[in-house]
């Protein structure tokens, strides 16, 4: 799970990063992050009923992406902070967890907020 203060919870805070963020595409997944005035990145993940009408897969999806972003908390650059959103598109509920780390690893290095990207 990931902590409290890496959550972006806020409806408003969600209007914010899809009017204003920068967005990148890969595979079934859309990364949007927007910059914020705090100093720590927070997270938030959209899994939609067209990706299945059943709250079990959509949950379990979300337990997913989540639990890869948690891993790779530390490793995101974090000045300034970063609003982020991850938007599961229809399709994914058919991967399983490797092939859904292999597109969040590109996604994020796509945007250039690994620590360790070259952007």
């Amino acid at each position: 799970m990931l902590p409290k203060p890496n959550r972006l919870t806020k409806k408003k805070d969600f209007e914010r990063v899809f009017k204003k963020g920068k967005g990148f595409k890969e595979d079934f997944l859309i990364l949007k992050f927007v910059p914020n005035n705090l100093n720590r990145n927070r997270i938030g993940i959209v899994v939609s009923l067209k990706i299945s009408k059943k709250a079990t897969l959509r949950n379990r999806i979300k337990r997913q992406i989540r639990e890869l972003v948690r891993l790779r908390l530390s490793k995101l650059i974090t000045l300034p902070g970063k609003d982020i959103v991850l938007i599961a598109l229809p399709g994914l509920e058919t991967k399983d967890f490797w092939e859904i780390e292999g597109t969040i690893n590109k996604l994020f290095e796509k945007a250039g907020i690994l620590g360790f990207s070259i952007k």
